[in-house]
């Protein structure tokens, strides 16, 4: 990745940083879908995360996510198709 991986990320707002991160937390986000919503790639995330982050929450999530299954698309059960848990997003009436 390019030394100025601030460029490639600058585009966006807090909301969409904090969206990022959090989806970047989220076990069975895959970094696909971080990088067809927002354009980062695995490695730019992994960038923002160490810039946003104290170092030892970013250890942890290094840690968490690395070989992690649902992280990579590629790595996943072709049946899943989607990118959160069914029951993640339950509007309440």
């Amino acid at each position: 990745m390019s030394d100025n991986w601030i460029h490639e990320i600058a585009f966006l707002s807090p909301s969409d940083l904090s969206r990022v991160i959090e989806m970047a937390w989220e076990d069975r986000t895959p970094f696909e879908a971080i990088s067809q919503q927002f354009g980062l790639s695995e490695a730019n995330v992994i960038t923002l995360m160490r810039k946003n982050l104290q170092e030892s929450s970013f250890k942890m999530w290094r840690k968490r996510v690395s070989g992690r299954v649902t992280k990579h698309r590629k790595l996943r059960d072709p049946t899943i198709d989607r990118a959160y848990c069914s029951s993640q997003y339950k509007f309440k009436s």
